[in-house]
């Protein structure tokens, strides 16, 4: 029980230090470089910097008030905890945005798009590592992939961004609305890099005359797991052929990638290797992506 305790204590403080740090971060993406040139973000935060700039409303008040119904969203349907904690971390944002002073960093245009954004994206990928959200958005879509299977949690934003970004060209001019799609782009990629990383899987498929040495050898010495699945060979240097023979399929991070690959060729110089990215991954011994 103690060592619980101990751990959960941890896990509070961790978590904390994670969504304050991530606090700290978006605070100065958006008053070190975005607010004063008149770009904005895609979800929530886009939404508020677009009303601000047009309506002259503090944008501490909007990011707060326009979150409450994904908040909500969270409380019913993500749980007590993670409603709290992103509430949390929402009104920290506002509060930062509200009391804490940034100078502008640089005028330069594209340099404010592309580090504001990434700033941004780091912001709110602490958040997420921490178990909130910076922004509601990723909750309503979340959501909404759940009902709809065939749209995933990326599409629902996207289009929802898209929206977004031809509002800001009508009401901020086309150029402001093409930075802001680059400083989106940046936020984004850091949000992949930060919650993915070096866990980013890749798919290997390996076609080999040696499958079942490959396959002891994959998971014995290199702890994966593999499917082994039946296919014929087809048209080759000698000609037509149709042996049955076993396909090895795995897979690893891409920090595992290149070791597997020179296990396989030691084996089998021959070996055909197909590589493949793996968007996302459900069970097995994989653990799911952080969602972005």
């Amino acid at each position: 029980m103690k060592k619980m305790s101990t751990f959960s204590k941890r896990a509070i403080i961790n978590n904390t230090i994670l969504i304050i740090l991530g606090i700290i971060s978006a605070t100065f993406g958006l008053k070190g470089f975005l607010l004063s040139s008149h770009f904005i973000d895609g979800g929530v935060t886009g939404i508020s910097m677009l009303l601000s700039n047009i309506f002259g409303i503090p944008i501490a008040i909007l990011i707060f008030v326009i979150n409450v119904p994904f908040l909500w969203l969270g409380y019913n349907k993500l749980g007590t905890l993670f409603a709290i904690k992103s509430t949390a971390a929402i009104a920290g944002l506002s509060l930062a945005l509200a009391f804490i002073n940034v100078p502008d960093v640089t005028s330069d245009k594209l340099l404010t798009a592309v580090f504001g954004g990434l700033f941004i994206g780091v912001g709110i990928a602490l958040a997420i590592r921490g178990g909130a959200v910076l922004d509601g958005t990723e909750i309503a879509a979340l959501l909404v992939s759940k009902k709809a299977q065939v749209v995933k949690v990326n599409d629902v934003i996207l289009i929802f961004n898209v929206v977004i970004f031809i509002t800001a060209a009508k009401f901020l001019g086309v150029e402001s609305a093409l930075y802001s799609i680059l400083t989106y782009l940046a936020a984004s990629k850091m949000i992949d890099v930060i919650l993915n990383g070096l866990e980013q899987y890749t798919g290997i498929t390996v076609i080999s005359t040696k499958s079942e040495l490959i396959r002891r050898i994959i998971t014995n010495q290199l702890g994966r797991g593999v499917t082994i699945y039946q296919g014929k060979s087809g048209y080759g240097k000698d000609g037509e052929i149709n042996d049955t023979r076993d396909i090895v399929f795995t897979v690893a991070t891409r920090l595992e990638v290149p070791s597997i690959k020179q296990v396989i060729l030691e084996i089998d110089p021959k070996a055909f290797i197909v590589q493949q990215s793996i968007e996302d991954t459900t069970g097995g011994l994989l653990k799911r992506k952080g969602l972005h």
